[in-house]
C-alpha cells in the first residue's frame, strides 16, 4: 500500500500498532521494527518511508515493551548520602529532569552518610532490577567505589569515585577559583587575599589552586603568599578578615571559599569602616541564594552548576546502560554570578 492511498490516521479509534505502520509504509513488520530502532540492513529510502508513516499515524512505541525486549525495567536508583543537603538536592533535581525526558522512573534512597545503610540500599535497588545507579555524595572529596562486580552501571556525582576507571561527574573547582580571581582582576583589583574553609576538603584546595594560577598569569600572588584555611563559618570569616586587615591594610579584595565565610567577611569589613566594594571587593562561592542575595551588599559568587552535574550524570548513565561506557572524571564548568559586592575600582 502506498502512502498516498493509505487510510487517514484520524479515522482510527484504536492505538496505532507496528502492523498499521507496516501496512501504511508497504513493508514488513520486521522492517518497521529495524527502521524505528536504528538497526542496520535497512535502506535509507525505506527507513525514511517508515519514519514518515510512523509520524503520520502518530505511532508511539510501547516503552515498557521495548524495555522488556531489551532486558530492562525502565527504572534507575538514585542513592544519596544527604537527602536534605543544599548541594545534593540540585544534583538530584538535574538528574531527575534528565530521567524524565527519557521516561525513566527513579527510586530515591538516602544512606545518611552510613556505609552499611548504603550497601543495604544498593542491594534493595538491585533486587528491584534497576537498570543503573547514580550515587550522589555529600562532600566533594573522592569516595570509595561500590566496586565492579555490580550487574548494572554506576555513575558517581558531586563526590567522585576513588577508582579512576569508574564514571564520575563533578564541578570543576579549579576552574571556579580561576573564574573568581579573574573577575576581581577584571574589576581592577590587585591586592587580593583568600579566606578558605577546611583544607581537608578537595574543593577548598582546588579553588585556591585555580585562583593562584589566575593571579600568577597576571604577575601577582595572593596577599601574604597563601590562602588562610579554617572552617566553613561566618565567625571564621570575621576573624580571618581582622587578621588580614591588621597585617595587610592595603588589601583591595577578598576571595572566599564559601558564601557563608564571605558573609562573615562583609560583617568584619563593615565593623572596620571599610566600604564594599568601594575600598574592598568581596567574592563568595556556592551561590547559596539565601545568603548571597540577602547580604549587604548582595554577594558576587560562583555557581557550581550542580543541576548540570546531575543532568550529565544521568546522560552518562543512559549511555552506559546502552553499552557506551565513558569512564573517568567528567568536569562541569562553574559560572560567575556578579552582584554588588564587586565593582570596577575607581
Amino acid at each position: 500500500m502506498s502512502l498516498s492511498t493509505a487510510k487517514n490516521p484520524e479515522d482510527r479509534a484504536r492505538p496505532t500498532t507496528l502492523k498499521d505502520v507496516a501496512s501504511f509504509a508497504g513493508v514488513s513488520i520486521a522492517t518497521v521494527s529495524k527502521a524505528l530502532n536504528g538497526k542496520e540492513h535497512v535502506r535509507a529510502e525505506t527507513r525514511e518511508r517508515v519514519l514518515r508513516a510512523a509520524e503520520k499515524l502518530h505511532f508511539s512505541p510501547n516503552v515498557l515493551a521495548q524495555n522488556l525486549l531489551a532486558g530492562r525495567t525502565g527504572t534507575v536508583g538514585l542513592l544519596t548520602s544527604d537527602l536534605e543537603g543544599r548541594f545534593s538536592i540540585p544534583v538530584m533535581m538535574g538528574a531527575e529532569d534528565a530521567f524524565g525526558v527519557g521516561s525513566t522512573s527513579v527510586f530515591l534512597c538516602d544512606a545518611r552518610g552510613d556505609a552499611i545503610r548504603e550497601q543495604h540500599h544498593v542491594r534493595a535497588l538491585l533486587s528491584r532490577r534497576v537498570d543503573g545507579l547514580i550515587v550522589v555524595g555529600d562532600k566533594t572529596n573522592p569516595r570509595a567505589s561500590l566496586g565492579h562486580d555490580l550487574p548494572v552501571p554506576v555513575v558517581y556525582a558531586y563526590a567522585p569515585s576513588e577508582d579512576a576507571s569508574d564514571i564520575s561527574v563533578v564541578s570543576d573547582n579549579v576552574h571556579a577559583g580561576r573564574l573568581a580571581a579573574q573577575h576581581l582582576l577584571d574589576c581592577g583589583r590587585r591586592s587580593i587575599g583568600y579566606i578558605s574553609g577546611d583544607a581537608g576538603y578537595t574543593a577548598a584546595v582546588d579553588r585556591v589552586e585555580g585562583a593562584a594560577a589566575a593571579l600568577k598569569d597576571a604577575g601577582l600572588v595572593l596577599v601574604g603568599g597563601e590562602a588562610l584555611y579554617g572552617v566553613w563559618t561566618e565567625s571564621w570569616g570575621r576573624g580571618a578578615t581582622r587578621s588580614l586587615l591588621s597585617r595587610h591594610p592595603e588589601i583591595d579584595a577578598v576571595l572566599c571559599g564559601s558564601d557563608q565565610i564571605a558573609r562573615g567577611v562583609l560583617d568584619a569589613l563593615r565593623e572596620a569602616g571599610r566600604d564594599v566594594p568601594g575600598d574592598i571587593a568581596v567574592m563568595g562561592h556556592d551561590n547559596w541564594e539565601q545568603i548571597a542575595t540577602q547580604s549587604r551588599p548582595p554577594l558576587s559568587t560562583i555557581d557550581m552548576n550542580l543541576e548540570a552535574v546531575g543532568r550529565l550524570a544521568a546522560q552518562l548513565l543512559f549511555a552506559a546502560i546502552d553499552g557506551q561506557r565513558q569512564p573517568g572524571t567528567h568536569q562541569v564548568p562553574c559560572r560567575l554570578v556578579p552582584r554588588a559586592s564587586t565593582a570596577l575600582a575607581a
